[in-house]
């Protein structure tokens, strides 16, 4: 396995490995194959894939805005889950966001999300319960439909 930058030509083997997943939220203009791209040209080297034998088996979508890292649509094939391709991929991530001089990561995981809120905190990620999220819908097109 290896973990290495996600670019634009890795969009197809993604997106499938998203829509693999039971409960995965995908955005009908953030997850386009445009979306994608103007987030990796916004994000250069950022963002990560796993891959084993040129199948692409995780992803995140990784972020900053000069000031906190967000991570994104941290994923991994459910047959090589629990393998340790998650926590090599965040340690990729994370250190690709420290050599931008970030000091700070956040995330959102659905409460739902059993899985996800257990890995992240093995991975010592804080859950914060002393604050509230909100969000701003600008465009009703994006909406987000889960997989089932």
């Amino acid at each position: 396995m290896i973990i290495r930058s996600m670019t634009i030509d890795d969009y197809n083997q993604v997106y499938a490995l998203w829509s693999g997943i039971k409960g995965f939220g995908i955005r009908a203009i953030d997850d386009s194959r445009e979306g994608i791209n103007r987030f990796l040209l916004r994000n250069p080297d950022l963002c990560v894939v796993a891959e084993d034998n040129n199948t692409i088996i995780g992803s995140i979508l990784c972020g900053h805005d000069g000031r906190r890292g967000t991570l994104y649509h941290v994923c991994v094939a459910e047959n090589y889950r629990k393998h340790g391709v998650g926590h090599e991929m965040v340690l990729e991530a994370v250190s690709r966001l420290k050599k931008e001089g970030i000091n700070k990561v956040n995330l959102i995981a659905f409460r739902n999300n059993l899985l996800g809120n257990n890995f992240w905190r093995k991975e010592k990620f804080t859950f914060r319960d002393d604050l509230n999220y909100y969000d701003l819908t600008i465009s009703e097109e994006n909406k987000t439909d889960f997989v089932s």
